[in-house]
């Protein structure tokens, strides 16, 4: 095959590279992803898309794509988590927790879905493709060297077994929690460990009558034949079953054969002679690990390759998910010239707390569920909707002590940007649809003084909206409120909607515009490609 040259080579086209591949695109950028399976997904692993992901999802138009899959349509009402003998069998008490929060309506204009991973990642490879980035699976990385211009890397067609050069600016390391590139950079991981090791089976059975009318999440079963988890795939027919497996064994499948297979599944249904297909069986652990570097030169951890964590809450593909969606807009701006070197720096600076400190909850949330007897201290597991929207980064010389804070969500820099609805043309939209995810936003109070020409010579392209006018509009009266500013202030949004900066009437609008976005970019005002590309002002009301 012909040598290749791309501005991004994304290895890995598991759930989290794909997702980079789909945010660069997005970006106008056309990445070479190589993955050395031939196809997605075959098992449906990871299954929750927390709210935070599918806040991305919807950025790029995909959100409804994603709950049109046959797993998001069937479980769309389950809900809970239950403890149960087997599912015929006796139930007890449901497992609930302060902390467990599934409802997002308040906070956002989405919520999360339950998509099987084998669903989920067509729908991603399907929207790269069409976006143009080239995705070549069954072609593998073997190895790589970089320079002070990019990074060299050499791929096999693992069919044919030749091999090309692939030249590219950036190397978007996704090749999951074994990441031989990551073992080849000599980073070392930190954390909790192995909590526990599992095997994830898929299975047919039709379970129809023995469920009911119930529609959970997920069971905890214990008897005396299998301890596992039970969790439907359709509510019908396709279901998973993860077996805890004896951590004194050695690692692989431990003599889990397909007959011992259905055994446990008719012992976790409670019907001994149940019809019973096994599908698949995948041996797995559940750690809590951080890289201790996300960034080596050129390449840049994410996803399982920057961080592993119980699937506890759902935050394990969807911290990816936020990986890559911070490291594709920062990359964009960086190759238009937008934005210098330095943008990238902030990549690590800003994801590997929130990675430390996500792990940190799903470990503690691992420990809080059954069959684990160390005791989590009070008060130490913060809720969902905080782990998975209210973190906060170093932005604009907001240092925070704790990344997961109290005050996520109030409109201070470096925090989210808050929900709230808003009509434009009497059409209701969240005020997160204003941050179409490809440049910076400045949102304007209706009584603040016009930012537009400002904006038009600014260090970075920047559209600019203000409330109150008359195709924008504020029905509850709580813009200004829920953002921290007065009526005539205004709030400046990253690509990722996050606050950059937010702005009285007293700053002058073109002074403290260039500030911002020139400490943002690492370009001195009036320098570089930026400057021409930012009179592209696009203005909103």
């Amino acid at each position: 095959m012909d040598d290749v040259s791309v501005p991004v080579l994304i290895v890995g086209g598991g759930l989290v590279g794909l997702s980079a591949a789909v945010f660069l695109t997005w970006q106008g950028e056309r990445p070479l992803l190589v993955e050395r399976h031939p196809g997605t997904s075959l098992h449906p692993r990871a299954r929750g898309v927390n709210v935070r992901a599918m806040e991305l999802f919807r950025q790029v138009g995909l959100e409804d794509g994603i709950r049109a899959t046959e797993s998001a349509v069937a479980l769309a009402g389950n809900s809970g988590i239950v403890r149960m003998e087997s599912l015929a069998g006796f139930q007890a008490p449901g497992f609930d927790r302060p902390y467990l929060d599934e409802d997002a309506r308040d906070v956002s204009p989405t919520g999360w879905t339950l998509c099987e991973q084998d669903e989920l990642e067509p729908v991603l490879r399907a929207r790269a493709q069409e976006s143009g980035a080239d995705l070549r699976f069954g072609h593998e990385l073997v190895g790589h060297a970089q320079d002070a211009e990019g990074v060299t890397a050499t791929v096999r067609h693992r069919a044919t077994g030749e091999e090309y050069a692939v030249r590219a600016r950036y190397l978007v390391v996704a090749d999951g929690a074994g990441s031989p590139v990551r073992e080849r950079l000599g980073i070392a991981r930190q954390g909790h460990g192995v909590l526990a090791r599992y095997l994830n089976i898929h299975f047919r059975a039709d379970l129809t009558a023995v469920l009911g009318e119930r529609r959970f999440v997920m069971a905890y079963v214990r008897n005396a034949e299998v301890t596992a988890g039970l969790l439907p795939v359709n509510n019908t027919d396709r279901w998973l079953l993860h077996v805890r497996l004896d951590p004194r064994a050695e690692p692989g499948q431990d003599g889990w054969d397909e007959a011992r297979c259905e055994a446990a599944v008719r012992a976790a249904a409670g019907v001994p002679d149940l019809p019973v297909k096994i599908l698949g069986a995948q041996p797995w652990q559940a750690a809590g690990l951080v890289a201790e570097t996300f960034r080596a030169g050129r390449l840049f951890l994410v996803g399982d390759s920057a961080h592993v964590m119980p699937p506890t809450g759902a935050f394990g593909s969807a911290t990816g998910v936020q990986d890559a969606h911070n490291l594709a807009w920062k990359l964009a701006m960086v190759l238009r010239g937008e934005a210098s070197e330095a943008l990238l720096d902030t990549y690590a600076a800003e994801r590997e707390p929130v990675a430390r400190a996500t792990v940190r909850q799903t470990v503690l949330r691992s420990l809080d569920r059954p069959g684990h007897a160390e005791q989590v201290p009070e008060g130490a597991i913060l809720p969902d909707h905080v782990v998975a929207l209210g973190y906060r980064y170093p932005v604009r010389g907001a240092a925070p002590g704790d990344v997961l804070a109290p005050g996520g969500g109030s409109g201070a820099p470096g925090t989210r940007a808050p929900h709230l609805w808003l009509e434009r043309d009497g059409v209701r939209i969240s005020s997160l649809d204003l941050y179409d995810g490809r440049g910076m936003t400045l949102v304007a109070g209706p009584e603040a003084p016009d930012w537009r020409a400002a904006a038009s010579g600014a260090p970075l392209p920047t559209t600019v909206h203000r409330i109150g006018a008359d195709r924008l509009t504020d029905p509850s009266r709580r813009w200004a409120g829920t953002h921290g500013v007065a009526r005539d202030g205004a709030v400046l949004v990253r690509p990722d909607g996050f606050v950059l900066d937010r702005f009285t009437a007293e700053h002058d609008p073109r002074t403290a515009l260039t500030e911002a976005l020139s400490a943002l970019s690492g370009r001195r005002p009036g320098t570089g490609p930026a400057a021409t590309a930012a009179n592209d002002v696009r203005s909103h009301g």
